[in-house]
């Protein structure tokens, strides 16, 4: 639990900050969560968390989010310490059952400043234990493959993201959490997306969200299994 006495910290200076900017964009889904009514007493809401990659799905496969009882809460850019500052409002507050986080590629890529791979990994782990915490079960989907970022060509991040789901895998088997190998089966010769994939390396198209979905299915029926 060492992560949320951490994270009392961090959220007393960022709140200061927040007065000035809607830095982790706490009002994208404001409305949308004033409107939504609290789950059924056998609703099994889904809340998926996560960037452009989340955001995309729906675009993309809307289907799988109106066909199943799950919210969508991605926004497009994000890094794992905006994601940490709505959890709450995104996803607690919306009383799910379970979690589906994505996250960590966009740090890698550098979008809010330099993060060393220390920073995503305890902003997951917060995140999963505020989820914990409220009784959340919480599935881990590893970071994408990318061979190279179209907005920051001078990263580097093939060997940052198979160490980052390397730490995101033995995570999740140490705190009871799900983990989603996305990853290995999107895979190309160059440790990047597999072009049928994805039409810029980094997203996935329709045909990508495809293959990630059943996977996805799988572990969200695992973990509300478990007690």
């Amino acid at each position: 639990m060492k992560h949320l006495y951490s994270l009392v910290v961090f959220l007393l200076i960022s709140t200061v900050c927040l007065q000035a900017q809607d830095w982790p964009n706490l009002n994208r889904f404001k409305d949308e969560n004033a409107k939504l009514p609290a789950p059924g007493k056998k609703e099994n809401r889904v809340v998926f968390m996560g960037n452009s990659i989340t955001e995309g799905w729906i675009n993309l496969r809307p289907e799988f989010f109106s066909q199943n009882p799950y919210v969508n809460r991605g926004i497009s850019g994000q890094t794992t310490p905006q994601m940490l500052l709505r959890f709450h409002q995104d996803v607690i507050d919306l009383q799910p059952k379970a979690v589906v986080i994505l996250a960590g590629t966009n740090d890698i890529a550098g979008n809010t400043g330099p993060s060393t791979l220390k920073m995503i990994e305890d902003n997951i782990a917060a995140m999963t234990e505020i989820a914990q915490a409220h009784k959340i079960k919480v599935i881990l989907i590893s970071v994408l493959p990318v061979y190279e970022y179209g907005w920051a060509k001078q990263v580097k991040p093939v060997e940052k993201i198979a160490e980052l789901n390397k730490w995101i895998e033995q995570f999740a088997k140490e705190n009871k959490a799900e983990y989603v190998d996305c990853y290995t089966p999107m895979l190309d010769s160059r440790k990047g997306m597999k072009a049928e994939y994805s039409n810029d390396g980094v997203h996935p198209t329709a045909e990508g969200y495809k293959v990630m979905e059943p996977l996805v299915v799988k572990a969200i029926n695992k973990a509300l299994k478990k007690r």
